[in-house]
Protein backbone atom coordinates (compact mmCIF):
# COMPACT_ATOMS: atom_id res chain seq x y z
CA UNK A 1 0.00 0.00 0.00
CA UNK A 2 1.09 3.36 -1.17
CA UNK A 3 1.91 5.85 1.80
CA UNK A 4 -0.40 9.08 1.60
CA UNK A 5 0.99 12.17 -0.31
CA UNK A 6 -1.81 14.67 0.40
CA UNK A 7 -1.89 14.53 3.89
CA UNK A 8 1.85 15.76 3.77
CA UNK A 9 0.81 18.70 2.09
CA UNK A 10 -0.47 21.65 3.60
CA UNK A 11 0.67 24.39 1.44
CA UNK A 12 1.24 24.82 -2.40
CA UNK A 13 4.90 24.96 -1.69
CA UNK A 14 4.60 21.54 0.14
CA UNK A 15 3.17 20.11 -3.68
CA UNK A 16 6.04 21.48 -5.36
CA UNK A 17 8.26 19.68 -3.23
CA UNK A 18 7.12 16.00 -4.83
CA UNK A 19 7.99 14.94 -8.32
CA UNK A 20 5.96 15.07 -11.65
CA UNK A 21 5.69 11.26 -11.81
CA UNK A 22 3.97 11.40 -8.01
CA UNK A 23 1.08 14.34 -8.70
CA UNK A 24 -1.36 11.61 -9.82
CA UNK A 25 -1.35 9.81 -6.81
CA UNK A 26 -2.07 13.10 -5.20
CA UNK A 27 -4.77 13.72 -7.87
CA UNK A 28 -6.22 10.03 -6.47
CA UNK A 29 -5.99 10.84 -2.83
CA UNK A 30 -7.49 14.31 -3.55
CA UNK A 31 -10.37 13.03 -5.04
CA UNK A 32 -11.07 10.12 -2.30
CA UNK A 33 -10.89 13.41 -0.02
CA UNK A 34 -13.29 15.45 -1.27
CA UNK A 35 -15.27 12.14 -1.94
CA UNK A 36 -15.34 10.92 1.34
CA UNK A 37 -15.90 14.73 2.88
CA UNK A 38 -19.07 15.92 0.32
CA UNK A 39 -21.05 12.24 1.05
CA UNK A 40 -21.51 12.92 4.50
CA UNK A 41 -21.18 16.79 4.95
CA UNK A 42 -22.83 17.79 1.01
CA UNK A 43 -22.06 20.76 -1.24
CA UNK A 44 -20.91 20.67 -4.27
CA UNK A 45 -18.91 17.80 -5.68
CA UNK A 46 -18.99 17.30 -9.93
CA UNK A 47 -16.94 20.33 -10.60
CA UNK A 48 -14.35 19.92 -8.27
CA UNK A 49 -14.17 16.67 -9.37
CA UNK A 50 -13.43 17.44 -12.72
CA UNK A 51 -10.82 19.85 -12.28
CA UNK A 52 -8.50 17.77 -9.66
CA UNK A 53 -5.49 17.54 -12.14
CA UNK A 54 -5.83 21.46 -13.31
CA UNK A 55 -5.97 22.67 -9.59
CA UNK A 56 -2.54 20.35 -8.90
CA UNK A 57 -0.90 21.39 -12.37
CA UNK A 58 -1.43 25.14 -11.49
CA UNK A 59 -0.05 24.98 -7.99
CA UNK A 60 2.58 23.08 -9.18
CA UNK A 61 3.79 25.57 -11.90
CA UNK A 62 2.95 28.66 -10.62
CA UNK A 63 4.37 30.64 -7.51
CA UNK A 64 1.20 30.42 -5.90
CA UNK A 65 0.00 32.55 -3.73
CA UNK A 66 2.21 35.40 -5.46
CA UNK A 67 1.07 34.81 -9.01
CA UNK A 68 -2.67 35.11 -9.08
CA UNK A 69 -5.10 32.40 -9.54
CA UNK A 70 -8.93 33.11 -9.85
CA UNK A 71 -11.22 30.35 -9.81
CA UNK A 72 -14.57 31.88 -12.00
CA UNK A 73 -17.71 30.88 -9.76
CA UNK A 74 -15.68 28.62 -7.27
CA UNK A 75 -18.09 25.67 -7.45
CA UNK A 76 -15.07 23.93 -8.42
CA UNK A 77 -12.53 25.07 -6.08
CA UNK A 78 -12.49 22.52 -3.28
CA UNK A 79 -8.80 20.69 -4.68
CA UNK A 80 -7.38 24.56 -4.25
CA UNK A 81 -9.18 25.26 -0.76
CA UNK A 82 -7.67 21.36 0.20
CA UNK A 83 -4.18 22.41 -1.01
CA UNK A 84 -4.12 25.92 0.25
CA UNK A 85 -3.71 24.99 3.85
CA UNK A 86 -7.46 24.44 4.51
CA UNK A 87 -7.44 20.42 4.55
CA UNK A 88 -7.90 20.17 8.28
CA UNK A 89 -10.97 22.71 8.16
CA UNK A 90 -12.80 21.47 4.89
CA UNK A 91 -15.22 19.25 6.73
CA UNK A 92 -16.62 22.98 7.76
CA UNK A 93 -17.26 23.59 4.48
CA UNK A 94 -20.64 25.35 3.85
CA UNK A 95 -21.51 24.69 7.58
CA UNK A 96 -21.75 27.92 10.44
CA UNK A 97 -18.57 28.94 11.24
CA UNK A 98 -16.84 26.90 8.85
CA UNK A 99 -15.37 27.62 5.59
CA UNK A 100 -16.93 29.05 2.51
CA UNK A 101 -17.93 26.70 0.07
CA UNK A 102 -16.56 29.63 -2.65
CA UNK A 103 -13.27 31.32 -2.62
CA UNK A 104 -12.87 34.09 -0.29
CA UNK A 105 -10.63 36.79 0.28
CA UNK A 106 -10.53 37.52 3.89
CA UNK A 107 -10.07 33.47 4.33
CA UNK A 108 -6.67 32.92 2.64
CA UNK A 109 -4.27 35.09 0.51
CA UNK A 110 -4.78 32.41 -1.96
CA UNK A 111 -8.01 33.15 -2.82
CA UNK A 112 -6.94 35.96 -4.28
CA UNK A 113 -10.88 37.32 -5.62
CA UNK A 114 -14.21 36.80 -3.99
CA UNK A 115 -16.48 34.65 -6.34
CA UNK A 116 -19.53 33.22 -6.61
CA UNK A 117 -21.51 34.50 -9.46
CA UNK A 118 -20.34 33.69 -12.95
CA UNK A 119 -18.00 35.02 -15.55
CA UNK A 120 -16.21 37.67 -13.15
CA UNK A 121 -12.74 35.91 -13.36
CA UNK A 122 -11.39 37.66 -16.72
CA UNK A 123 -12.06 41.34 -16.01
CA UNK A 124 -10.75 40.88 -12.27
CA UNK A 125 -7.39 39.00 -13.68
CA UNK A 126 -7.19 41.55 -15.94
CA UNK A 127 -7.35 44.22 -13.64
CA UNK A 128 -4.80 42.47 -11.68
CA UNK A 129 -2.38 41.89 -14.46
CA UNK A 130 -3.12 45.93 -15.11
CA UNK A 131 -2.26 46.99 -11.41
CA UNK A 132 0.80 44.51 -11.38
CA UNK A 133 2.56 46.48 -14.92
CA UNK A 134 1.70 49.60 -12.55
CA UNK A 135 3.59 48.52 -9.92
CA UNK A 136 6.67 46.97 -11.90
CA UNK A 137 5.73 43.18 -10.40
CA UNK A 138 6.65 40.38 -12.15
CA UNK A 139 4.05 37.86 -11.61
CA UNK A 140 1.46 35.82 -13.56
CA UNK A 141 -2.38 36.28 -13.36
CA UNK A 142 -4.62 33.01 -14.25
CA UNK A 143 -8.31 32.64 -14.80
CA UNK A 144 -9.59 29.81 -15.16
CA UNK A 145 -13.76 29.63 -16.67
CA UNK A 146 -15.91 27.61 -17.91
CA UNK A 147 -17.52 26.84 -21.10
CA UNK A 148 -21.17 27.81 -19.48
CA UNK A 149 -19.54 31.15 -17.80
CA UNK A 150 -17.51 32.49 -20.92
CA UNK A 151 -20.40 32.50 -22.64
CA UNK A 152 -21.64 35.06 -20.34
CA UNK A 153 -21.56 38.50 -21.75
CA UNK A 154 -19.15 40.16 -18.76
CA UNK A 155 -16.45 37.56 -19.82
CA UNK A 156 -16.78 38.84 -23.35
CA UNK A 157 -16.25 41.95 -22.36
CA UNK A 158 -13.07 41.38 -20.12
CA UNK A 159 -11.76 39.24 -23.21
CA UNK A 160 -12.87 41.75 -25.75
CA UNK A 161 -10.46 44.58 -22.90
CA UNK A 162 -7.55 41.85 -22.33
CA UNK A 163 -6.92 41.55 -26.36
CA UNK A 164 -5.78 45.08 -26.80
CA UNK A 165 -3.83 44.90 -23.98
CA UNK A 166 -0.09 43.48 -23.66
CA UNK A 167 -1.11 42.27 -20.21
CA UNK A 168 0.24 39.18 -18.58
CA UNK A 169 -2.99 37.03 -18.23
CA UNK A 170 -3.78 33.40 -18.55
CA UNK A 171 -7.50 32.71 -19.56
CA UNK A 172 -8.07 28.75 -18.99
CA UNK A 173 -11.29 27.32 -20.50
CA UNK A 174 -12.41 24.33 -18.23
CA UNK A 175 -14.24 23.28 -21.50
CA UNK A 176 -17.02 20.27 -20.08
CA UNK A 177 -20.29 21.08 -21.80
CA UNK A 178 -21.83 22.11 -18.75
CA UNK A 179 -22.45 24.56 -16.25
CA UNK A 180 -25.51 23.64 -13.44
CA UNK A 181 -27.56 22.22 -16.68
CA UNK A 182 -25.63 21.30 -19.98
CA UNK A 183 -24.57 24.43 -21.82
CA UNK A 184 -26.39 25.81 -24.47
CA UNK A 185 -26.12 28.06 -27.32
CA UNK A 186 -23.64 28.88 -31.04
CA UNK A 187 -20.65 29.70 -28.57
CA UNK A 188 -21.35 25.73 -27.20
CA UNK A 189 -21.56 24.36 -30.37
CA UNK A 190 -18.66 25.98 -31.52
CA UNK A 191 -16.44 24.76 -28.63
CA UNK A 192 -17.54 21.37 -29.37
CA UNK A 193 -16.22 21.44 -33.11
CA UNK A 194 -13.25 22.93 -32.08
CA UNK A 195 -13.01 19.57 -29.29
CA UNK A 196 -14.24 17.51 -33.22
CA UNK A 197 -11.34 19.20 -34.87
CA UNK A 198 -14.34 20.12 -37.72
CA UNK A 199 -14.30 24.05 -36.69
CA UNK A 200 -14.01 25.58 -40.32
CA UNK A 201 -14.13 29.28 -39.05
CA UNK A 202 -11.38 31.16 -37.93
CA UNK A 203 -10.62 30.66 -34.21
CA UNK A 204 -12.89 33.29 -32.21
CA UNK A 205 -9.69 33.64 -29.66
CA UNK A 206 -6.98 34.08 -31.87
CA UNK A 207 -9.63 37.11 -33.46
CA UNK A 208 -9.36 38.60 -29.83
CA UNK A 209 -5.90 38.61 -30.42
CA UNK A 210 -5.33 35.82 -27.38
CA UNK A 211 -2.00 33.50 -28.20
CA UNK A 212 -4.76 30.08 -28.59
CA UNK A 213 -2.99 26.91 -27.42
CA UNK A 214 -5.17 23.66 -26.98
CA UNK A 215 -7.39 21.85 -26.82
CA UNK A 216 -5.60 18.88 -24.24
CA UNK A 217 -6.55 16.74 -22.25
CA UNK A 218 -7.44 18.33 -18.64
CA UNK A 219 -6.58 15.03 -16.70
CA UNK A 220 -3.24 14.80 -18.49
CA UNK A 221 -1.01 16.01 -15.44
CA UNK A 222 2.44 15.65 -17.18
CA UNK A 223 0.79 17.18 -20.48
CA UNK A 224 -0.77 19.98 -18.24
CA UNK A 225 2.65 21.00 -16.73
CA UNK A 226 4.58 21.17 -19.57
CA UNK A 227 1.82 23.61 -21.27
CA UNK A 228 1.45 25.61 -18.69
CA UNK A 229 5.61 25.66 -18.31
CA UNK A 230 5.77 27.34 -21.87
CA UNK A 231 2.84 29.46 -21.56
CA UNK A 232 4.70 31.06 -18.67
CA UNK A 233 7.38 32.19 -21.16
CA UNK A 234 4.97 33.78 -23.52
CA UNK A 235 3.95 36.87 -23.85
CA UNK A 236 0.64 39.05 -23.57
CA UNK A 237 -2.94 37.58 -23.19
CA UNK A 238 -2.85 33.98 -23.62
CA UNK A 239 -5.95 31.22 -24.24
CA UNK A 240 -5.51 27.78 -22.83
CA UNK A 241 -8.06 25.81 -24.25
CA UNK A 242 -8.57 22.22 -21.51
CA UNK A 243 -11.05 19.78 -21.72
CA UNK A 244 -12.37 18.04 -18.44
CA UNK A 245 -15.11 15.70 -17.38
CA UNK A 246 -17.66 16.91 -14.87
CA UNK A 247 -17.47 14.36 -11.76
CA UNK A 248 -14.60 12.45 -13.57
CA UNK A 249 -13.58 10.10 -10.67
CA UNK A 250 -17.08 8.47 -10.07
CA UNK A 251 -19.19 6.56 -11.81
CA UNK A 252 -22.38 8.45 -10.97
CA UNK A 253 -21.40 11.96 -11.11
CA UNK A 254 -19.94 11.72 -14.43
CA UNK A 255 -23.05 9.50 -15.96
CA UNK A 256 -25.68 11.99 -14.10
CA UNK A 257 -23.71 15.43 -14.59
CA UNK A 258 -26.94 17.47 -13.38
CA UNK A 259 -27.91 15.11 -10.29
CA UNK A 260 -24.05 15.47 -8.99
CA UNK A 261 -23.89 18.92 -9.32
CA UNK A 262 -24.74 19.10 -5.26
CA UNK A 263 -26.09 15.41 -4.83
CA UNK A 264 -26.77 15.64 -1.24
CA UNK A 265 -25.36 12.48 0.97
CA UNK A 266 -24.50 9.31 -0.35
CA UNK A 267 -22.51 6.42 -0.58
CA UNK A 268 -18.67 7.51 -0.72
CA UNK A 269 -17.93 4.03 -1.32
CA UNK A 270 -20.46 3.10 -4.10
CA UNK A 271 -21.12 6.85 -5.38
CA UNK A 272 -25.15 5.53 -5.25
CA UNK A 273 -27.37 8.69 -3.39
CA UNK A 274 -28.78 7.62 0.12
CA UNK A 275 -32.03 7.13 -0.32
CA UNK A 276 -34.46 9.92 1.11
CA UNK A 277 -37.32 9.13 3.56
CA UNK A 278 -40.64 8.06 1.71
CA UNK A 279 -42.82 10.34 3.89
CA UNK A 280 -44.57 12.21 1.69
CA UNK A 281 -43.30 16.39 1.96
CA UNK A 282 -44.62 18.96 0.53
CA UNK A 283 -43.30 20.57 -2.92
CA UNK A 284 -40.30 22.71 -3.32
CA UNK A 285 -41.62 26.05 -4.42
CA UNK A 286 -39.64 25.89 -7.54
CA UNK A 287 -41.91 22.92 -8.38
CA UNK A 288 -45.11 24.49 -7.66
CA UNK A 289 -43.70 27.02 -10.19
CA UNK A 290 -42.27 24.10 -12.42
CA UNK A 291 -45.78 22.34 -12.32
CA UNK A 292 -48.28 25.56 -12.72
CA UNK A 293 -46.73 27.04 -15.36
CA UNK A 294 -47.23 24.16 -17.44
CA UNK A 295 -50.94 23.53 -16.44
CA UNK A 296 -51.34 27.35 -17.04
CA UNK A 297 -49.56 26.86 -20.32
CA UNK A 298 -51.84 24.34 -21.82
CA UNK A 299 -54.60 26.88 -21.80
CA UNK A 300 -52.75 29.57 -22.74
CA UNK A 301 -50.71 29.65 -25.80
CA UNK A 302 -49.36 33.23 -25.36
CA UNK A 303 -47.18 31.56 -21.97
CA UNK A 304 -43.43 31.73 -22.62
CA UNK A 305 -40.88 30.91 -19.72
CA UNK A 306 -37.33 32.04 -19.85
CA UNK A 307 -34.39 31.47 -17.64
CA UNK A 308 -30.43 32.29 -17.36
CA UNK A 309 -29.08 29.02 -17.35
CA UNK A 310 -31.50 27.33 -13.97
CA UNK A 311 -33.85 25.03 -15.94
CA UNK A 312 -33.32 22.49 -13.17
CA UNK A 313 -33.06 24.47 -10.43
CA UNK A 314 -36.12 26.84 -11.60
CA UNK A 315 -38.05 23.52 -12.48
CA UNK A 316 -38.48 25.52 -15.89
CA UNK A 317 -37.52 22.22 -17.51
CA UNK A 318 -40.63 20.68 -17.08
CA UNK A 319 -42.25 23.45 -19.68
CA UNK A 320 -38.90 22.51 -21.87
CA UNK A 321 -40.38 19.24 -21.87
CA UNK A 322 -44.01 19.73 -22.62
CA UNK A 323 -43.47 22.86 -24.43
CA UNK A 324 -40.13 22.71 -26.10
CA UNK A 325 -40.96 25.44 -28.77
CA UNK A 326 -42.23 28.21 -25.53
CA UNK A 327 -39.38 27.35 -22.73
CA UNK A 328 -35.80 29.00 -23.39
CA UNK A 329 -32.62 28.64 -21.57
CA UNK A 330 -30.76 31.12 -22.64
CA UNK A 331 -27.39 30.37 -20.67
CA UNK A 332 -26.03 32.76 -18.31
CA UNK A 333 -27.38 35.56 -19.69
CA UNK A 334 -29.09 37.35 -17.12
CA UNK A 335 -29.50 41.28 -18.80
CA UNK A 336 -30.33 39.32 -22.12
CA UNK A 337 -33.07 37.05 -20.49
CA UNK A 338 -35.02 40.29 -19.44
CA UNK A 339 -34.99 42.27 -21.95
CA UNK A 340 -35.92 38.98 -24.80
CA UNK A 341 -38.65 38.85 -22.35
CA UNK A 342 -39.88 42.36 -22.75
CA UNK A 343 -39.35 42.18 -26.34
CA UNK A 344 -41.53 39.30 -26.11
CA UNK A 345 -43.96 41.26 -23.98
CA UNK A 346 -43.95 43.91 -26.92
CA UNK A 347 -45.58 41.61 -29.05
CA UNK A 348 -48.37 40.41 -26.92
CA UNK A 349 -46.79 37.46 -25.34
CA UNK A 350 -46.70 36.57 -21.74
CA UNK A 351 -43.07 36.06 -20.21
CA UNK A 352 -42.66 34.41 -17.19
CA UNK A 353 -38.56 35.28 -16.38
CA UNK A 354 -37.32 32.84 -13.95
CA UNK A 355 -34.07 33.94 -12.25
CA UNK A 356 -32.80 33.23 -8.89
CA UNK A 357 -33.20 36.75 -6.97
CA UNK A 358 -29.24 37.00 -6.15
CA UNK A 359 -28.68 36.56 -10.15
CA UNK A 360 -31.93 39.44 -11.19
CA UNK A 361 -28.92 42.03 -9.31
CA UNK A 362 -27.03 41.09 -12.66
CA UNK A 363 -29.59 42.52 -14.47
CA UNK A 364 -30.54 45.74 -12.76
CA UNK A 365 -30.61 48.23 -15.56
CA UNK A 366 -32.84 46.01 -18.01
CA UNK A 367 -35.16 46.14 -15.52
CA UNK A 368 -35.36 49.81 -14.77
CA UNK A 369 -34.26 50.83 -18.46
CA UNK A 370 -36.22 47.81 -20.97
CA UNK A 371 -39.03 46.78 -19.02
CA UNK A 372 -40.32 49.19 -15.90
CA UNK A 373 -39.73 52.55 -17.92
CA UNK A 374 -41.88 50.85 -21.07
CA UNK A 375 -44.14 49.54 -18.20
CA UNK A 376 -43.87 46.06 -20.23
CA UNK A 377 -46.31 43.37 -18.58
CA UNK A 378 -43.46 40.78 -17.52
CA UNK A 379 -43.42 38.35 -15.35
CA UNK A 380 -40.33 37.77 -13.25
CA UNK A 381 -40.61 34.86 -11.00
CA UNK A 382 -37.66 35.14 -8.65
CA UNK A 383 -36.60 32.04 -6.89
CA UNK A 384 -33.91 31.50 -3.89
CA UNK A 385 -35.43 34.70 -2.51
CA UNK A 386 -34.74 35.20 1.20
CA UNK A 387 -31.95 33.62 2.83
CA UNK A 388 -30.51 30.34 1.05
CA UNK A 389 -28.64 28.73 3.42
CA UNK A 390 -24.99 26.95 3.01
CA UNK A 391 -24.28 28.86 -0.51
CA UNK A 392 -23.63 32.10 1.78
CA UNK A 393 -23.38 35.58 0.94
CA UNK A 394 -22.93 35.47 -2.79
CA UNK A 395 -26.11 33.82 -3.45
CA UNK A 396 -28.84 35.41 -0.28
CA UNK A 397 -31.76 36.80 -1.65
CA UNK A 398 -32.09 39.21 0.84
CA UNK A 399 -31.53 42.53 -1.38
CA UNK A 400 -34.26 42.23 -3.85
CA UNK A 401 -37.49 43.95 -1.94
CA UNK A 402 -35.29 46.90 -2.05
CA UNK A 403 -33.95 47.24 -4.99
CA UNK A 404 -37.29 46.62 -6.39
CA UNK A 405 -39.09 48.94 -4.47
CA UNK A 406 -37.87 52.24 -5.74
CA UNK A 407 -38.57 51.28 -9.13
CA UNK A 408 -41.97 52.69 -11.05
CA UNK A 409 -44.64 50.65 -12.18
CA UNK A 410 -43.14 47.64 -10.97
CA UNK A 411 -45.05 45.60 -8.65
CA UNK A 412 -44.42 42.96 -6.20
CA UNK A 413 -45.82 40.14 -4.59
CA UNK A 414 -44.44 37.61 -2.34
CA UNK A 415 -46.71 34.58 -1.74
CA UNK A 416 -46.97 33.21 1.52
CA UNK A 417 -47.95 29.49 0.52
CA UNK A 418 -47.72 27.12 -2.26
CA UNK A 419 -51.40 28.49 -3.29
CA UNK A 420 -50.86 31.90 -3.07
CA UNK A 421 -48.06 31.47 -5.72
CA UNK A 422 -50.35 29.42 -7.89
CA UNK A 423 -52.91 31.98 -7.91
CA UNK A 424 -50.66 34.60 -8.29
CA UNK A 425 -49.40 33.14 -11.67
CA UNK A 426 -53.40 32.06 -12.68
CA UNK A 427 -54.09 35.72 -12.13
CA UNK A 428 -51.22 37.69 -13.60
CA UNK A 429 -51.90 35.51 -17.00
CA UNK A 430 -55.55 36.37 -17.25
CA UNK A 431 -53.86 39.94 -18.28
CA UNK A 432 -51.91 42.31 -16.99
CA UNK A 433 -50.83 46.03 -18.35
CA UNK A 434 -47.81 46.40 -15.78
CA UNK A 435 -44.55 44.08 -14.89
CA UNK A 436 -44.72 42.33 -11.89
CA UNK A 437 -42.33 40.01 -9.62
CA UNK A 438 -43.25 37.66 -7.59
CA UNK A 439 -40.67 36.43 -4.70
CA UNK A 440 -40.46 33.10 -3.17
CA UNK A 441 -37.73 31.01 -1.06
CA UNK A 442 -35.55 28.01 -1.64
CA UNK A 443 -36.73 24.74 -0.54
CA UNK A 444 -40.71 23.52 0.32
CA UNK A 445 -43.12 24.72 2.10
CA UNK A 446 -45.71 23.30 4.95
CA UNK A 447 -49.26 22.52 2.40
CA UNK A 448 -49.70 19.36 1.36
CA UNK A 449 -52.72 20.26 -0.30
CA UNK A 450 -51.59 23.08 -2.87
CA UNK A 451 -53.48 21.88 -5.85
CA UNK A 452 -56.35 23.34 -5.20
CA UNK A 453 -58.91 25.34 -7.61
CA UNK A 454 -56.86 28.69 -8.83
CA UNK A 455 -58.59 31.66 -7.47
CA UNK A 456 -57.87 35.35 -8.67
CA UNK A 457 -56.03 37.87 -6.11
CA UNK A 458 -56.68 41.26 -6.35
CA UNK A 459 -53.73 43.58 -6.91
CA UNK A 460 -52.43 45.62 -3.83
CA UNK A 461 -54.70 44.09 -1.50
CA UNK A 462 -53.68 42.67 1.84
CA UNK A 463 -55.05 39.84 4.02
CA UNK A 464 -55.96 39.60 8.05
CA UNK A 465 -54.64 35.82 8.84
CA UNK A 466 -55.51 36.24 12.82
CA UNK A 467 -57.54 39.43 14.75
CA UNK A 468 -56.15 40.45 18.53
CA UNK A 469 -55.67 43.53 19.99
CA UNK A 470 -52.70 46.31 20.31
CA UNK A 471 -49.84 44.37 18.34
CA UNK A 472 -50.63 43.80 14.47
CA UNK A 473 -47.55 42.07 12.97
CA UNK A 474 -47.47 42.60 9.12
CA UNK A 475 -45.80 40.19 7.67
CA UNK A 476 -44.72 39.37 3.74
CA UNK A 477 -44.27 36.07 1.83
CA UNK A 478 -43.54 32.81 3.84
CA UNK A 479 -42.45 34.44 6.96
CA UNK A 480 -46.27 34.56 7.51
CA UNK A 481 -45.50 30.68 8.65
CA UNK A 482 -43.17 31.51 11.22
CA UNK A 483 -45.77 34.33 12.44
CA UNK A 484 -48.55 32.05 12.52
CA UNK A 485 -46.49 29.66 14.62
CA UNK A 486 -45.15 32.28 16.95
CA UNK A 487 -48.51 33.95 18.13
CA UNK A 488 -50.52 30.85 17.88
CA UNK A 489 -51.42 31.54 21.90
CA UNK A 490 -50.44 35.49 22.02
CA UNK A 491 -53.19 37.85 21.64
CA UNK A 492 -51.86 38.99 18.60
CA UNK A 493 -53.38 40.23 15.14
CA UNK A 494 -51.31 39.27 11.77
CA UNK A 495 -51.75 40.31 8.69
CA UNK A 496 -50.32 39.22 5.53
CA UNK A 497 -49.70 42.17 3.31
CA UNK A 498 -48.88 40.05 0.11
CA UNK A 499 -47.80 42.93 -1.91
CA UNK A 500 -44.99 45.44 -1.00
CA UNK A 501 -45.92 48.00 -3.95
CA UNK A 502 -48.59 48.77 -3.91
CA UNK A 503 -49.66 49.20 -0.84
CA UNK A 504 -53.03 48.35 0.39
CA UNK A 505 -53.43 51.68 2.28
CA UNK A 506 -56.61 51.12 2.84
CA UNK A 507 -55.99 47.99 5.08
CA UNK A 508 -53.03 49.67 6.58
CA UNK A 509 -55.08 53.09 7.77
CA UNK A 510 -57.81 50.26 10.06
CA UNK A 511 -54.21 48.61 11.32
CA UNK A 512 -53.17 51.70 12.40
CA UNK A 513 -56.52 52.71 13.85
CA UNK A 514 -57.11 49.99 15.52
CA UNK A 515 -53.43 48.71 17.45
CA UNK A 516 -51.16 50.43 19.55
CA UNK A 517 -47.56 48.80 18.39
CA UNK A 518 -46.76 47.47 14.79
CA UNK A 519 -44.42 44.47 14.10
CA UNK A 520 -42.91 44.09 10.29
CA UNK A 521 -41.16 40.77 8.99
CA UNK A 522 -39.55 40.23 6.39
CA UNK A 523 -36.56 37.99 4.73
CA UNK A 524 -35.25 40.46 3.37
CA UNK A 525 -32.81 43.42 4.12
CA UNK A 526 -34.04 46.43 6.52
CA UNK A 527 -32.19 48.87 4.33
CA UNK A 528 -35.13 50.22 2.16
CA UNK A 529 -37.47 47.13 1.96
CA UNK A 530 -40.80 46.44 3.13
CA UNK A 531 -40.63 47.46 6.67
CA UNK A 532 -39.16 50.70 5.50
CA UNK A 533 -42.08 51.11 3.24
CA UNK A 534 -44.54 50.97 6.32
CA UNK A 535 -42.18 53.25 8.45
CA UNK A 536 -42.28 55.77 5.19
CA UNK A 537 -46.18 55.46 5.24
CA UNK A 538 -46.38 56.15 8.71
CA UNK A 539 -44.59 59.14 8.65
CA UNK A 540 -46.66 59.98 5.72
CA UNK A 541 -49.68 60.26 7.59
CA UNK A 542 -48.44 61.00 10.83
CA UNK A 543 -49.02 57.91 12.48
CA UNK A 544 -47.38 58.11 15.84
CA UNK A 545 -47.11 54.41 16.76
CA UNK A 546 -43.83 52.12 17.95
CA UNK A 547 -43.18 49.56 14.61
CA UNK A 548 -40.58 47.31 15.11
CA UNK A 549 -38.49 46.32 12.03
CA UNK A 550 -37.51 42.69 11.56
CA UNK A 551 -35.42 41.16 8.90
CA UNK A 552 -31.85 41.15 8.02
CA UNK A 553 -29.40 43.39 9.51
CA UNK A 554 -27.96 45.57 7.16
CA UNK A 555 -24.39 43.59 6.62
CA UNK A 556 -23.87 40.58 4.64
CA UNK A 557 -24.60 37.09 5.86
CA UNK A 558 -22.54 34.52 6.23
CA UNK A 559 -23.64 30.84 5.04
CA UNK A 560 -25.28 28.28 7.73
CA UNK A 561 -28.51 26.61 7.27
CA UNK A 562 -31.31 28.68 6.47
CA UNK A 563 -32.85 27.87 10.30
CA UNK A 564 -29.57 28.67 12.03
CA UNK A 565 -29.36 31.99 9.69
CA UNK A 566 -32.96 32.68 10.47
CA UNK A 567 -32.52 32.44 14.71
CA UNK A 568 -29.55 34.45 14.16
CA UNK A 569 -31.24 37.23 12.90
CA UNK A 570 -33.96 36.77 15.06
CA UNK A 571 -36.23 35.59 12.46
CA UNK A 572 -37.84 32.18 13.62
CA UNK A 573 -41.15 31.50 15.45
CA UNK A 574 -39.07 31.46 18.85
CA UNK A 575 -37.40 34.51 18.70
CA UNK A 576 -40.63 36.11 17.17
CA UNK A 577 -42.60 35.24 20.08
CA UNK A 578 -40.19 36.32 22.44
CA UNK A 579 -39.94 40.05 20.77
CA UNK A 580 -44.46 39.72 20.28
CA UNK A 581 -44.49 38.67 24.07
CA UNK A 582 -41.90 41.22 24.89
CA UNK A 583 -44.21 44.46 23.08
CA UNK A 584 -47.37 42.73 24.85
CA UNK A 585 -45.54 42.55 28.13
CA UNK A 586 -44.71 46.40 27.80
CA UNK A 587 -48.37 47.99 26.69
CA UNK A 588 -49.95 45.80 29.81
CA UNK A 589 -47.45 47.67 32.16
CA UNK A 590 -47.88 51.27 30.59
Amino acid sequence: MQNSLLKHINLPEDLRQLKAEDLPQVAKELREFIINVVATKEGHLGASLGVIELTIALHYSFNTPEDLLIWDVGHQAYGHKILTGRKDRFETNRQLNGISGFPKRSESDYDTFGVGHSSTSISAALGMAIASQLKGENKHHIAVIGDASIASGMAFEGLNHAGVTDANLLVILNDNAIGIDPSVGALKQYLTNVKKGTQKQDNIFEALNFNYSGPIDGHDLSLLISELERLKTVKGPKFLHVITTKGKGLKQAEADQVKYHAPGKFDAKTGELIAKSSTIEPPKYQDVFGETIVELARNNEKIIGITPAMPTGSSLKYMMEVFPNRAFDVGIAEQHAVTLAAGMATRGLIPFCNIYSTFLQRAYDQIIHDVALQNLPVVFCLDRAGLVGEDGATHHGVFDLAYLNCVPNLVIFAPRDAIALRNIMYTVQLGIDFPIAIRYPRGRGHLLEWKLPYKTIKIGKGECLKKGKDVAILSIGTMAKHVEDAITDLDASHYDMQFVKPLDETLLHEIFNTHKTIVTIEDGTIVGGFGSTILAFANTHRYKHHIEVLGIEDKFIEHGSVLQLQQLQQLDSTSIKKKVEQLLSILNNS
